[in-house]
């Protein structure tokens, strides 16, 4: 099982990303921004907090701790990935700005395209080896390719094929939950995802990050003015990342090579699975505390 998934890492991290987006984007009309775009100060405070204050936070952890490259990389490219799919569920769940976690969701992920390059060229070129070049183009072909046309696919499903789009989205999303199982299976299988080899202090700068991150997107919106639906959205998009594109990312700048090892890239793999399912975890609290912070707020679904 572990040298399969050496051998297929790659395509597996793309086949789960292309689920996700092609499942979110049967969620989605042109219609949902119409609301974002009349207010546009939610979504500037938003996306200036994940394209901006994300990566700066990231590079306090780069410059001020001493990390080995592996982990310093996996927090970048936590840093330059934008919001996840399930950041939209838990704003649902949270009572919070569904239109806005949508739009958020969808603006970073197009913005992605320019920023993700950039921003782990910013952050990491000082840990790479010395004959290491970004391979920006490629990155930049990847989240074209299996990020932004199976979004607009997905989109075109639910304006073409409004019937079928809610089962063809449930299904894409659980098949994309499905190859998340395989990655974390194979690449403990391979022996790669090595809890003592990771070593606590690396764990604990891994849940420092996440925690800085869950509570400067909590106290920022409200400093800006923000209502407490907007809050919930912002607070959870950025807390919960899109770790899909980052092992995509991943497999691309480190391939596994079966027989091989790779202590950057395992530590690289480690960080971004560890980030993704303290997330999880965080974000479940997140829908529990806004909640409570909406009480008197219906639930109510995109247009």
């Amino acid at each position: 099982m572990g040298e399969l998934y050496s051998q297929y890492e790659y395509w597996i991290a793309a086949a789960q990303l292309l689920l996700a987006m092609l499942g979110m984007g049967a969620t989605l009309r042109v219609r949902d921004f119409a609301e974002v775009a009349r207010a546009p100060w939610p979504i500037t405070v938003g996306c200036l907090l994940q394209m901006i204050g994300v990566p700066l936070i990231a590079w306090l952890f780069l410059s001020v701790l001493s990390l080995e490259p592996g982990v310093a990389i996996g927090l970048a490219l936590c840093a330059a990935i934008p919001g996840g799919t399930l950041s939209n569920v838990f704003t649902f769940l949270g009572r919070g700005h569904v239109a806005l976690s949508i739009a958020l969701t969808g603006v970073t992920t197009l913005a992605c395209l320019i920023t993700t390059p950039i921003v782990l060229g910013f952050l990491i070129s000082q840990h790479m080896p010395a004959d290491f070049v970004m391979p920006a183009g490629q990155i930049a072909r990847e989240i074209t390719l299996i990020l932004l046309l199976p979004l607009v696919l997905g989109m075109c499903i639910l304006s073409w094929l409004p019937a079928i789009a809610p089962r063809f989205s449930k299904y894409c999303i659980r098949g994309s939950l499905f190859f998340i199982l395989v990655i974390i299976v194979g690449a403990t299988a391979s022996g790669r995802v090595d809890i003592p080899a990771f070593g606590a202090y690396n764990l604990a700068v891994v849940v420092a990050f996440l925690t800085l991150l869950a509570s400067a997107s909590f106290v920022l919106p409200r400093l800006g003015g923000l209502v407490n639906r907007d809050t919930t959205a912002i607070n959870i998009e950025v807390t919960v990342r899109n770790g899909n594109l980052g092992l995509l990312i991943k497999a691309s700048m480190f391939p596994a090579v079966v027989g091989a090892t790779d202590p950057i890239g395992d530590a690289i793999l480690f960080t971004v699975l560890i980030y993704g399912g303290l997330a999880l975890l965080v974000g479940l609290g997140q829908v529990y505390l806004h909640r409570w912070l909406n009480r008197k707020t219906p639930i109510s679904y995109p247009a």
